[in-house]
């Protein structure tokens, strides 16, 4: 029997122009220190929800996080024909049943004004934890409460953080445990429910740039167009400024196939099928911050994918030094060099017996010795990999 494939490793060079693809707090550019270098970085939270979306729309599957469970619910039974005041009621309980703690949402008086203090809102409950479900448990939830009708209709409002629901807990929380794709490839967090947490079976890198970066700030201001039509005044209807950069970034992600196959009970057919979505979702994702002024919708310069039988191997090190600029201009070329160096370097101080498959596509046609077979389009890599990780005869999650 041949080794088990256990991970997939996916290394990917893009280079984005002027853009700000994460924000921080204060809506400046995010950034680390690297090498003594000061690079832009765009957080894995944020460029994995980017693949996560790519992702459910692969599968055809989506989940919902969200404090917002109870209303959420409230909106699918007002659909389905419920009395506003009876939907809200019901989605409220079914919160209140979930066994997280819980509060009521405040909301101020329109006609008091924005002075006016916030009231409680009753039947409008924010779960304490985030909830994280297949889009499918709304209408399973909203099935329980058509279920329950009749007691819903006589319960009392849920109007403080104490009141009991009168709809089944334990059936609400079977609910809230179920799982699809989505949860079974990136994990659920949800310690208030038992059982209800699933570990996830990627890992994503904070991706940076290959290189030092500047933080530029861009002042702009907006047109009034009635001054500008009659020619009154002078100025301009709004004045601002915003922080950009540009660069070459190094990305790095993997699954864990033996993971995944826990999750999904060792179903070699649909983990091949989630496997294939989720490195095709990451190949292809990019934040959307500041897409409208921007539009900086690159592809990857270079997709690198080693199907390994023993531990995930970032090339981030490749970069701890930040590469020059090549003599013409450009991080890009230098930058998949580096990585190509550094990979067959690495990869001999590791041992390539653990390496079962490697491939790399790119805009570079020259060789990138030690990256393994050149493909000419990502789908085929992608297609390679897999044929490689789900092999026949293989242990593990192989056929």
């Amino acid at each position: 029997m041949s080794a088990a494939a256990r991970f997939i490793d996916i290394h990917i060079l893009q280079s984005v122009p002027f853009a700000n693809l994460n924000r921080d707090d204060t809506n400046s550019v995010k950034t680390v220190l690297y090498g003594n270098a000061l690079r832009t970085r765009v957080s894995s939270q944020s460029w994995k929800r980017a693949a996560r979306a790519d992702f459910e729309a692969l599968i055809g599957q989506a989940a919902l996080r969200t404090r917002r469970i109870g209303e959420r619910v409230s909106q699918d039974l007002a659909g389905r024909g419920w009395p506003p005041a009876l939907a809200e009621r019901a989605g409220a309980h079914l919160a209140a049943a979930s066994g997280i703690k819980f509060e009521l949402a405040k909301e101020r008086d329109r006609a008091a004004g924005d002075k006016a203090a916030p009231v409680v809102v009753p039947n409008k409950v924010l779960t304490n934890a985030l909830v994280y479900v297949p889009e499918a448990a709304v209408a399973e939830l909203a099935a329980l409460a058509e279920e329950h009708r009749a007691t819903l209709e006589s319960a009392k409002d849920i109007k403080k953080p104490t009141d009991k629901s009168v709809l089944p807990g334990q059936r609400v929380e079977a609910i809230l445990r179920t799982r699809n794709g989505v949860i079974n490839v990136f994990g659920r967090m949800l310690a208030e429910i038992d059982d209800a947490g699933v570990d996830g079976a990627v890992q994503v890198a904070h991706a940076l740039t290959t290189h030092e970066t500047d933080v530029e700030t861009d002042y702009f201001s907006a047109v009034d167009d009635i001054t500008q039509l009659w020619g009154d005044a002078t100025g301009s209807g709004h004045m601002g400024h915003a922080e950009f950069s540009a660069g070459t970034f190094y990305r790095f992600a993997t699954i864990d196939l033996e993971d995944l196959a826990a999750n999904i009970g060792g179903d070699v057919k649909a983990a091949r099928e989630l496997v294939a979505a989720f490195v095709h979702a990451v190949i292809r994702s990019l934040p959307q911050a500041k897409k409208n002024s921007t539009a900086p919708h690159t592809i990857p310069d270079l997709v690198h994918l080693a199907v390994r039988a023993d531990r995930p191997l970032s090339f981030a090190t490749a970069f701890e030094a930040p590469v020059r600029a090549a003599d013409r201009g450009g991080f890009a070329a230098p930058s998949r060099t580096a990585l190509t160096e550094y990979a067959r370097v690495a990869n001999k101080l590791l041992g390539e017996r653990h390496i079962l498959g490697a491939g790399w596509a790119s805009i570079d046609t020259k060789d990138l010795e030690g990256l393994g077979s050149h493909f000419d389009s990502y789908d085929e890599l992608v297609d390679s990999a897999l044929t490689t990780a789900f092999a026949a005869g293989a242990d593990g999650v192989s056929a």
